[in-house]
């Protein structure tokens, strides 16, 4: 109901955020900590803030996420929250028995000055870290960036912590993957796999978030990139990394700490992305593009051609992080859709600029925010209505309030099932998708179509 007051006159804004277009930077981080192999995430600061994060993620991704938090009360507040984060690291090596806690702070650790380098150094000094275990960490204040950032730190920690050069070049090759649902990691990992080569993925939330139910419950499931392939990955040949702002620092890191040189791609999201992908594995390889991937490139391809006819000139708004939105809208456009209204709640002239470049021949005006909100993203669709809505849950309330489809999309999806468990990256992935924006544009034809022109075939 409270969307139905929103205006169509856009009025500038520079201290206020109405429905924000993103979240936090402890879920991002959190996510990134799940995919690690035996590692329990910690949050230092609040239990709400724990809460919050866990239950965000269980409820996309349907599955139970644990993680330890330091549990601040007003006496931590005030006077740091060192003895609760040297306490929790005790009780969680010794009750849980992790490999790895991954600590990442909150904006109440983050403004009180918490030095966790040093709180971590005394509790390894005090015993509390028991040999061959480790503690790592990223600083993840909530009132800087977003979900994305908080993913990207984490990650780039894994590099600071775990890498190493032994002076021998192996044939490995790191793969950083955004953020990204486990099924995209995992399509990732097939795709190279085809290619003749076993990636050092990380992080890698496959068979992590989207495991098989067996009846027992595991604290740390089968999936995730060990310690020791993170140790490895100092010596890989290259560095993939897959999204420029949640995978970059990752391989940025790798090159300046081990000199692995880094090759940063936008996401694999479509026919032109996942070429790019897929041509410089080849090149890394060293080898001819297998058949298999041939095939599923030509099968996407005649997706293209047998839907191009109902997908030319049709008007999208999307809403979502900026990796995916630079890769959806060069999909998009590449089959003649129109996407009109963009919206990013993370902040970035540069997102701007490369959307600017992909839109550049679109014959139509379109609108970009980086660093925008759903209520700004409302107030243009008031103004120039669009055919589909692509984004995540929260976009559901102005689709129904402007009577518009949405195709779930992004993070977080809240209210369906699976799509932990399919991928939209990859040649696979992008007939996937293509399969269900038709899916939503023909159910909307059919919807509003009168009785002479309800086809049978469309």
């Amino acid at each position: 109901m409270l969307l139905r007051h929103t205006t169509a006159a856009v009025a500038e804004r520079s201290a206020l955020t109405v429905n924000p277009a993103k979240t936090c930077q402890p879920i991002g981080a959190m996510y990134a900590a799940l995919g690690l192999n035996g590692c329990l995430p910690h949050s230092h600061g609040s239990q709400g803030c724990c809460a919050y994060h866990r239950s965000t993620l269980t409820r996309h991704y349907k599955e139970p996420v644990m993680a330890g938090t330091s549990s601040f009360t007003e006496g931590a507040s005030v006077f740091g929250g060192q003895a609760n984060l040297v306490q929790a690291i005790n009780n969680m090596f010794t009750i849980y028995e992790p490999e790895v806690i991954a600590v990442h702070t909150t904006c109440l650790s983050e403004t009180i000055g918490d030095d966790l380098p040093q709180i971590i150094s005394k509790a390894r000094d005090d015993g509390k870290i028991p040999a061959r275990k480790f503690v790592i960490h990223a600083n993840t204040p909530s009132y800087v960036g977003t979900h994305v950032t908080g993913y990207a730190n984490m990650a780039k920690a894994m590099v600071d912590y775990f890498a190493e050069k032994n002076g021998v070049r192996s044939r490995a090759v790191n793969i950083v993957p955004g953020f990204v649902e486990p099924s995209d990691m995992a399509e990732i990992r097939r795709i190279a796999g085809e290619m003749g080569i076993t990636p050092i993925l990380f992080p890698d939330t496959s068979n992590v978030l989207n495991g098989p139910l067996t009846g027992k419950f595991a604290m740390y499931p089968e999936g995730g990139v060990t310690v020791s392939e993170l140790t490895r990955s100092g010596s890989s040949k290259a560095t993939v990394a897959l999204g420029r702002l949640a995978a970059g620092p990752a391989a940025r890191a790798m090159d300046v700490k081990c000199k692995v040189p880094c090759h940063i791609l936008d996401l694999p999201v479509g026919l032109k992305k996942t070429d790019e992908f897929v041509d410089v594995l080849r090149q890394l390889a060293g080898v001819q593009v297998p058949d298999s991937l041939e095939v599923e490139r030509g099968q996407l391809l005649d997706v293209i051609s047998d839907m191009h006819q109902y997908l030319h000139g049709v008007k999208v708004g999307i809403v979502g992080d900026p990796d995916q939105l630079i890769a959806l809208t060069d999909f998009l456009v590449s089959v003649d859709m129109i996407p009109v209204h963009i919206v990013t709640g993370t902040p970035g002239k540069k997102f701007e600029k490369r959307i600017r470049e992909i839109v550049k021949d679109v014959p139509h005006r379109v609108n970009v925010s980086a660093g925008g909100d759903m209520f700004l993203f409302h107030q243009w669709v008031k103004n120039e209505p669009v055919d589909l809505m692509i984004g995540n849950t929260y976009l559901k309330y102005i689709a129904r309030d402007e009577d518009i489809p949405l195709l779930r999309y992004g993070f977080p999806i809240l209210d369906r099932v699976g799509h932990s468990y399919f991928p939209t990256v990859g040649y696979r992935g992008g007939i996937r998708l293509l399969e269900k924006i038709l899916d939503a544009l023909l159910d909307r034809k059919d919807r509003d179509s009168p009785e002479s022109g309800f086809e049978l075939v469309m």
